[in-house]
């Protein structure tokens, strides 16, 4: 996505004689020879691997109860040291491409390894502690190789150890993952900045959501609503004022503090919603919502495309919702119509003026 906007932003500036052509073909060169960029050979061999580690493990369980236990358990250590080892043979030759491949068929091959392992020799324990360690190892992998191939798996992981967890523990056990959640999503972050796995730092903040819709499940109370709202609102703040001391490490993670912060809020607000009880108090939390919603646009509108169209689309929302609860119950259905598409007019200019103002800002900063 990013590179088909570079390309045609470069043409574009080609074509205005502002670059020459040849200067887009170097600049596209150098982008395409980056560690980050996209290579459909490297999604290929890493879904490659996929597959061969999963067909081995069928085979394996396929006819296991023909194969003796000794040569059971050597066969799968044995593929798990040597997916590992051809991993670090071919990154000395610098073919990471193949070495992540490899790596993410030798962690694929661990988790399968410890359920047929747990199931030959009756081994005691559930689900939640052989995801753990499945995890583990996947951080492990990552840390030793660098790999953000395999810190993506280890983000992954955490969602299964969610998972795996939330299906079997419905008691004194579910708190388990109040803890679990924000330190499998400290490990993601970790491994992130000493990797330089960009991409995969939105798993640890998408881990980080899924531990609020947790922590609300079991403090389920409207104060509870409101921390996580005001919480979001205080990260987002911090991620976008430009007189935050935390804007710039920030602005180096990308877009995505502003925008998991803002959602953040967000979901504060639509539990606040849930809870809310009468015309007054919904009218009140509308009204939040939209000031947040055009707050979000304002600091964050001109660089940040994604806290852009999601607080475009819930100004939209929550304005409608308005018009349903207020206007809407007392002039009827068609009267909520012609009210619903005068508001989505509103919107629509006011989307507009802001898009000019965006506009114009960048047009007076690249003339200073």
């Amino acid at each position: 996505m990013y590179r088909a906007r570079l390309q045609r932003d470069l043409d574009g500036w080609a074509a205005k004689g502002l670059i020459d052509r040849a200067t887009v073909g170097r600049l596209l060169a150098e982008f395409d020879q980056r560690e980050g960029a996209f290579s459909l050979g490297r999604v290929l061999m890493v879904i490659a691997a996929l597959l061969l580690a999963g067909a081995v493990l069928m085979l394996v369980a396929a006819n296991w109860d023909l194969i003796p236990r000794l040569v059971r358990l050597v066969g799968i250590v044995a593929l798990i040291w040597a997916a590992y080892l051809l991993a670090a043979f071919f990154r000395l030759r610098g073919s990471k491409g193949l070495s992540e491949a490899l790596l993410v068929g030798g962690v694929v091959s661990f988790g399968g390894a410890i359920a047929l392992v747990g199931q030959m020799y009756h081994l005691s324990g559930d689900s939640t502690e052989a995801a753990l360690v499945w995890f583990a190892a996947a951080a492990v992998t990552a840390a030793l190789f660098r790999s953000p191939a395999a810190v993506t798996v280890t983000g992954f992981l955490g969602f299964v150890v969610f998972f795996a967890e939330w299906s079997e523990s419905f008691g004194a056990r579910d708190r388990l993952l109040l803890w679990l959640m924000p330190a499998m999503a400290a490990v993601v972050i970790a491994l992130v900045r000493y990797t330089d796995a960009g991409r995969a730092r939105h798993l640890a903040y998408l881990l980080m959501i899924g531990w609020v819709v947790i922590l609300y499940g079991e403090f389920e109370y409207p104060v509870t609503a409101l921390a996580i709202a005001g919480a979001g609102a205080v990260c987002y703040l911090l991620a976008a004022l430009p007189a935050s001391p935390a804007r710039q490490l920030a602005r180096e993670a990308g877009a995505a503090p502003a925008f998991y912060a803002f959602l953040l809020l967000l979901v504060g607000l639509g539990i606040l919603h849930g809870e809310s009880e009468g015309v007054g108090q919904r009218l009140l939390l509308g009204v939040v919502t939209l000031a947040s919603a055009i707050t979000a646009v304002a600091l964050s509108g001109r660089d940040n495309g994604a806290v852009r169209y999601l607080g475009y689309a819930v100004f939209a929302a929550e304005t409608l919702y308005l018009a349903s609860e207020t206007l809407g119950t007392i002039l009827g259905t068609s009267g909520f119509f012609l009210i619903s598409g005068l508001v989505v007019a509103a919107i629509a200019w006011f989307v507009i003026r802001l898009e000019r103002r965006f506009s114009g800002a960048s047009t007076l900063s690249e003339e200073r």
